[in-house]
């Protein structure tokens, strides 16, 4: 049918090329086009016809060509089975979602358990059942303002105060260099802090063996600075709304990793408890218990938080509030000793500071670290640097 059409536009007068033409059949092959005959006309055009001034002549070439034809025989349409399962979800209006009851966290594990005990076969889109789609508290693939998610991808929302499944995070790479440059300079203000006599000095013998060495010509020679004796204790949340600022903390990661030389560092997820680790892919098998870390690191550590602090507030207030996993102790309680054990100590939020007042999670981190939270920008890092210094 193409070729025919290839000849129709030919006869009617258009500067169409074979090589035009193999590049539309290699387009269709990709599936550019669509499965609608209005994709196939803006991309027929765009591969053969290269100036303007046959756009009429074509529009009629391919108007007479197509009449009374709807679609493209050959290209039936495969519906992807992700959008037939989106199809399941129930889009709430902000009215209905607004109408939704927040059931607070004894009730919440209390009706779960209840549901865990009575329910005997799958639901979809319903409010009550563990099911998928709909507003149910349990399950996943719909919408409700506090619940659990269970065994199946988020719907985006970023509500659930527990999760059950297994989800996998991934290191921050130490190597990127893009974009780094202004953070290093920033961060180089808490080198200073311990360089002992900061600025280069004048190495006034060897000035002077050098401008004799130089036929009188003034050589200038300096000391080089100070061994950097900072240490810095990193903790870098990782995983679920921390996904959206990946690359900017590998920049912040890669920066940190060259300008301190007693640097450590430690993973959590949105907020600290009673294990970290080092290696997301080993994060359920080798773990670091906090108060071995605060044990070993003494309080002449500087302790610098990375994390967006967009969580439930349950996870910092609640025992067994952790998304994952049931913890003795809130983490309003580790974060605290943390906080004791290194008085330096600063939080940087990548979130964007003008949301902060918003989220009532940030406003309970904010509380718990005494306003020592930052932005992670360039201002916010010299601040946070000066923090850090006193």
């Amino acid at each position: 049918m193409l070729t025919n059409f290839f000849l129709h536009l030919k006869a009617a007068g258009l500067p169409v090329s074979t090589r035009e033409f193999l590049t539309l059949l290699e387009a269709l092959q990709h599936r550019l086009a669509g499965y609608s005959l209005e994709d196939f006309y803006f991309l027929a055009r765009t591969c053969l016809i290269k100036d303007e001034a046959h756009y009429d002549k074509f529009d009629r070439a391919f108007g007479s060509y197509f009449h009374g034809v709807t679609e493209l025989p050959g290209l039936e349409a495969e519906i992807p089975e992700d959008w037939l399962r989106l199809m399941a979800q129930k889009h709430l209006t902000p009215e209905e979602k607004a109408r939704l009851e927040k059931l607070g966290w004894d009730k919440l594990m209390e009706q779960f358990k209840e549901r865990l005990a009575e329910q005997k076969e799958r639901h979809e889109g319903g409010n009550k059942w563990i099911g998928t789609g709909g507003s149910s508290p349990f399950g996943h693939g719909g919408y409700h303002p506090e619940g659990i998610r269970i065994g199946g991808p988020s719907a985006g929302n970023r509500t659930a105060v527990k999760v059950w499944e297994e989800r996998s995070f991934r290191n921050l790479d130490d190597a990127i260099e893009l974009g780094t440059r202004n953070i290093k300079v920033a961060l180089r203000r808490l080198r200073r802090f311990a360089r002992e006599g900061a600025a280069e000095e004048l190495d006034l013998d060897g000035t002077i063996r050098g401008t004799a060495q130089n036929a009188g010509w003034l050589d200038l020679k300096m000391r080089p600075e100070r061994h950097n004796k900072i240490k810095v204790l990193l903790f870098l949340d990782v995983g679920g709304s921390m996904d959206d600022h990946i690359q900017l903390c590998e920049e912040l990661f890669s920066a940190a990793r060259s300008e301190f030389k007693h640097l450590e560092y430690f993973y959590f997820h949105n907020c600290i408890y009673d294990h970290v680790w080092k290696d997301n892919r080993r994060r359920k098998t080798e773990r670091y218990p906090l108060l071995d870390v605060l044990h070993k690191y003494g309080d002449d550590y500087k302790l610098v938080i990375v994390g967006d602090a967009t969580m439930s507030p349950y996870e910092i207030i609640q025992p067994g509030g952790n998304i994952e996993y049931m913890n003795h102790e809130s983490g309003a309680v580790w974060l605290g000793r943390l906080l004791e054990k290194y008085p330096h100590a600063v939080w940087l939020n990548p979130e964007p500071r003008h949301l902060w007042d918003y989220r009532q999670s940030i406003q309970i981190i904010r509380r718990i670290v005494g306003e020592r939270m930052f932005p992670l920008t360039i201002d916010g890092l010299e601040q946070a640097m000066r923090q850090l210094n006193k």
